[in-house]
């Protein structure tokens, strides 16, 4: 199967997108607005944007995380990794970007690697205190919890208490000291049972307004950077 062919639309709605050439690239599972990963070659986390203005092996990258970017480059070998919430797809590209005013970044010779189902964006290791609200049921209320994990899409999450798939409730934590509390409405999409009568969850983030993402992707970067100060 030809790389055109995997990533072929087969009678879905397409997001709007933006006047670009045609190519080719139209037909391909990226477009602008989409939300990206961007990673040196080696793998260091650089920042998170938004792919923009697609044109033939060119676009930008709108960056709006915060993060530790390398200082005094004119070019960075970039691997970018987006996620498609139509086809519900990672997309790995690698291209070569140019920092920019205003935190935009250009990018040239943009490539396509693969497709997969795997996670689309950096998740942040944590063992954080937080709570689940639920709303109805035997577990309705305020209870405690502990953050596994966090990414702009969902967490996961530790407790005693017992929930089920699709349950949906408020996780609420603190991801820096001197920051406010992020507040995220979730969907359990995964159940492990553990040892000891305790459980994890798997969660996604549900109607998260694009304010509500960039925040979020502020706090796990600065949380990010705190905890490698730390190490």
């Amino acid at each position: 199967m030809s790389l055109l062919e995997l990533f072929r639309k087969r009678a879905k709605e397409r997001p709007p997108q933006e006047d670009k050439d045609t190519n080719g690239t139209e037909e391909l599972d990226i477009y602008s607005g989409m939300r990206v990963e961007v990673t040196t070659a080696a793998g260091q986390i650089l920042f998170v944007a938004k792919l923009m203005g697609l044109h033939g092996d060119k676009a930008e990258l709108h960056q709006y995380s915060e993060a530790a970017i390398v200082k005094d480059v004119e070019t960075i070998h970039a691997r970018i990794r987006g996620y498609s919430d139509y086809e519900r797809k990672a997309v790995y590209m690698e291209g070569i970007i140019t920092p920019g005013p205003k935190h935009i970044w250009q990018v040239e010779e943009l490539t396509i690697v693969r497709v997969g189902n795997d996670r689309a964006f950096f998740r942040l290791t944590t063992n954080l205190d937080a709570t689940a609200t639920m709303f109805s049921g035997l577990a309705m209320g305020e209870k405690p919890c502990k953050l596994l994990n966090i990414s702009v899409g969902g967490a996961s999450v530790s407790s005693e208490y017992r929930y089920h798939k699709g349950d949906k409730f408020l996780l609420k934590v603190r991801l820096l000291e001197d920051r406010p509390e992020s507040v995220m409405f979730s969907q359990i999409v995964r159940v492990v049972e553990k040892d000891e009568g305790k459980f994890e969850y798997g969660c996604r983030f549900l109607e998260l307004t694009e304010v509500d993402q960039e925040q979020i992707t502020r706090n796990i970067f600065a949380a990010q950077r705190q905890k490698r100060g730390r190490s």
